[in-house]
Order: C-alpha cells, then sequence, then structure tokens
C-alpha cells in the first residue's frame, strides 16, 4: 500500500489546523486513517477474495451467515435479514439468485406451513468454505506486516471504539 491515505488525512488534518486551531483534531485524524484503510484497503481486497469464488460480498454474507449457524445450516428469511441488517425485501432477492444458482434451497417451515425455511446446500457449504478460507488467508497477509505488539494494540483500540460508539448510538434508558 502506498502512503496515499496516509498523505491525504495528514493534509486534510493539517489543512484544518491551519483554518481551525482552536478544535483538538487528534480523533479526526484517527478516524480518516481508520476510513481510508476500510474503504480502500480492507473490502477490496476483501471482496476480491470472496469474488474468486463466484459470489459477491453480499452473497456471502448470507451464505457465512447459514455456515456459522452449525447443521443444518438453516434459518427463516426473517432471521437472516435481521442478523444482515438488512430489508426483507432486499434479502428476497439475494435468496433468489443463491437459490438459483443451487447454493440455498427454500423450503416449507414444518412448524408454520405459512413461512419458509432457508438451508446451505452442499454446493453453497462448499463454496462458502473456500470462500472463507481465501478471505482468512487474504486478511492475515494484510496484517502479516504488524508485529504481535502492533495487532494486540489495534485489536484492543478498535474494541475500545466499538464500546464507545454503541454508548454513543444507543445510550442507556434514562427511564430505567
Amino acid at each position: 500500500m502506498t502512503d496515499h491515505g496516509a498523505n491525504l488525512t495528514d493534509r486534510i488534518t493539517e489543512d484544518w489546523l491551519r483554518e481551525r486551531p482552536d478544535l483538538d483534531l487528534s480523533a479526526l485524524a484517527i478516524v480518516g486513517r481508520l476510513s481510508f484503510v476500510a474503504e480502500n484497503v480492507i473490502s477490496p481486497v476483501g471482496e476480491r477474495a470472496v469474488e474468486r469464488h463466484g459470489i459477491g460480498k453480499g452473497d456471502f454474507d448470507v451464505l457465512a451467515t447459514l455456515r456459522r449457524t452449525g447443521a443444518p445450516y438453516t434459518l427463516s428469511p426473517s432471521a437472516l435479514s435481521a442478523a444482515l441488517m438488512m430489508s426483507r425485501a432486499g434479502m428476497t432477492k439475494r435468496l433468489d439468485r443463491l437459490d438459483k444458482a443451487g447454493l440455498v434451497e427454500r423450503t416449507l417451515d414444518t412448524a408454520d406451513r405459512r413461512s419458509f425455511r432457508i438451508t446451505l446446500t452442499g454446493e453453497g457449504r462448499r463454496v462458502v468454505d473456500a470462500a472463507l478460507t481465501d478471505l482468512a488467508a487474504t486478511l492475515t497477509g494484510l496484517t502479516a506486516g504488524l508485529t504481535a505488539e502492533e495487532l494486540d494494540g489495534l485489536e484492543r483500540g478498535l474494541n475500545a471504539l466499538s464500546r464507545a460508539s454503541e454508548r454513543t448510538t444507543h445510550p442507556p434508558d434514562a427511564r430505567a
């Protein structure tokens, strides 16, 4: 990776420091770097890793969600929608595509004949396992240049940032 993202973030931060020296912009620089790496490094290499297996990121997400539930690798469409935080209409489109490709199958729910269950097929399991293996190797290669201390610090920092964002985006109910 070039220093383009680091240089761009440095330049933006320096510009704002010149224009607004009254503000603490250290968080802007950190989040800018994080955003650049997520959007321009991690996302593209992850997408390429799963696309080598004939599926897109969205399809991988559905297959991986089914796979990690364990045998028999079955969920309802509404459970998949909730797990992936997407609309039911969007999920239906993905499921239609995956069903047509033979990677999932729809069956009537024996407990509620008005509902369907989505099950990972043997081919779906093969594809998602191969894609996950490739994705894991790709991401491991991406982080291979970091020391154990850097990886640990990065993980601790990102976990703390995630917890902080949960507190600010979902504050405790004041009535409780």
